[in-house]
């Protein structure tokens, strides 16, 4: 399976972006799906992630309250809609999925990355 995540970019603080992940190569429909950051400098961390149904989600307390990840599995695709955006958001970002079907907040519980796409949060 292949992962492509698009959707970054720069913005400013306060703005919103919308990223998205798209799969081929085999259906993600009882995978759950996540997304990680990593700023220039510091190690991986967790965002946000969903599990298969859709039905459980998580998020890192960072990013509580402003961003929101969904999936749609006709599109194979998982989003990650990020608001009220700040400097310290910049990362590049990461979707992953996880065979498990969970929403689990550990990397190493996720078998598929993408190549990752950066955003820049300027102040």
């Amino acid at each position: 399976v292949q992962l492509q995540a698009s959707g970054g970019g720069l913005v400013q603080a306060g703005g919103s972006l919308r990223l998205f992940c798209a799969a081929s190569g085999r259906t993600l429909s009882r995978d759950g799906m996540g997304w990680f950051r990593q700023a220039p400098g510091k190690e991986r961390e967790f965002v946000a992630a969903i599990s298969w149904s859709g039905g459980r989600t998580s998020y890192a307390n960072s990013v509580k309250g402003r961003f929101t990840i969904s999936r749609d599995h006709a599109k194979k695709s998982a989003y990650l809609q990020m608001n009220s955006l700040k400097p310290e958001d910049t990362a590049v970002y990461y979707c992953a999925s996880d065979t498990s079907g969970g929403a689990s907040t550990n990397s190493r519980e996720y078998e598929y990355w993408g190549q990752g796409t950066l955003v820049t949060v300027s102040s």
